[in-house]
């Protein structure tokens, strides 16, 4: 399969556009057109998860962090980066991250964290603020309706949070005029015509715009087809930082045990107890204290993430209990989401889930 089929497939699920600034998601190292045999998932592209690519003869790696976040001057060798990148070329394997793209989806990391957690009726934590919707709003002429309608909605339009193929239709009448130069399916040269038209309205993500416009012009039966788009206001409420749901009421310490057990914990950090009924749980994988005052507003009883600093810790102003779970424990089931995605889009491929432990922090 070639790479960018891969890549297709994962920035469908995950785009793009949807990582946070700081990030460098995306294809790394390779060549769009290359011929993939066998994928190795990730969560770390380290020394070692290079050479169990090259040992399983794996030619893309998929990690959940990327190997390159900031600039790079020269290649050299000078640092692990580095070193790894030359190992990567020198072995034609290509390296694909999927950060926090990843994060900020309804069903990526922390709806598996949820998922441990038996979390029900889970929301976004922190909507994204720049998750723009956009509406097309289009003219077909009534026999054309479903056709137009259908290839919109297979191209990614329609989608309003949990639902799909959302649209709104109403009836009225268009006119045009075609010049001497024109090739009319409807009408004739130079003469104005009237049209019964159906007006086509929907929704879609601004990553998905491309491909709906290809879409309707493609299926369209107009020479020029006439459509507008507007950015709306409107939130996308899949798309955002933290998770946040409910639990069935469970005292704090019970709670804490649950979470030591299923996510095979030595220990975890945690501020004071506050000695009632742990109900609504906020998570965050890997790095999360910027949702703490976020956590707090949304009314959670709990939060769980990692990388809390001692001072953010003080943030909690005995309103809710902060946990930190440490940053590569949060996210360690995150390879597995990411292989159950691709298994059931690409059932027959040679696809596998890296044995190493990545995590360079080591407990004594």
């Amino acid at each position: 399969m070639k790479l960018f089929k891969i890549i297709e497939i994962l920035e469908t699920w995950a785009p793009l556009n949807y990582q946070e600034e700081y990030d460098n998601s995306g294809l790394l190292i390779g060549d769009v057109n290359s011929d993939i045999k066998k994928i190795l998932i990730s969560l770390d592209c380290t020394n070692e998860v290079i050479n169990e690519a090259i040992n399983l003869n794996c030619n893309l790696i998929i990690s959940h962090h990327p190997l390159i976040f900031k600039g790079i001057k020269s290649i050299t060798g000078k640092n692990y980066v580095e070193k790894n990148i030359i190992k990567a070329i020198k072995s034609d394997i290509s390296i694909y991250s999927i950060h926090t793209n990843l994060d900020n989806i309804l069903d990526g990391v922390n709806n598996e964290i949820a998922e441990k957690l038996n979390i029900t009726n889970r929301k976004i934590l922190n909507l994204s603020s720049d998750n723009s919707l956009f509406k097309l709003i289009t003219y077909v002429p009534n026999d054309f309706h479903e056709i137009i309608l259908n290839s919109l909605f297979k191209s990614g339009a329609g989608k309003i949070g949990k639902y799909s193929e959302c649209s709104f239709t109403s009836q009225g009448e268009g006119s045009f005029r075609g010049s001497i130069l024109s090739n009319p399916r409807y009408g004739k040269k130079n003469i104005r015509s009237n049209i019964k038209e159906k007006k086509i309205e929907v929704i879609f993500e601004k990553n998905k715009k491309s491909k709906i416009i290809d879409s309707l012009k493609l299926n369209h039966p107009y020479e020029e087809v006439a459509y507008d788009i507007f950015k709306l206001e409107n939130k996308n409420n899949l798309i955002g930082s933290g998770l946040i749901g409910d639990i069935k009421p469970m005292k704090e310490i019970e709670f804490l045990k649950k979470i030591k057990k299923k996510f095979n914990l030595k220990f975890l950090k945690h501020t004071k107890l506050k000695n009632k009924l742990i109900k609504k749980v906020a998570v965050c994988g890997g790095s999360g204290s910027f949702l703490i005052k976020n956590s707090i507003h949304s009314n959670a009883d709990i939060f769980i993430t990692s990388d809390i600093k001692y001072h953010d810790f003080f943030e909690s102003n005995d309103r809710i209990i902060l946990v930190d779970i440490g940053h590569y424990e949060s996210e360690q089931f995150t390879k597995n989401i990411i292989f159950s995605y691709l298994i059931k889009k690409i059932s027959k491929f040679d696809i596998v889930l890296s044995k190493i432990n990545t995590n360079p922090v080591k407990y004594f």
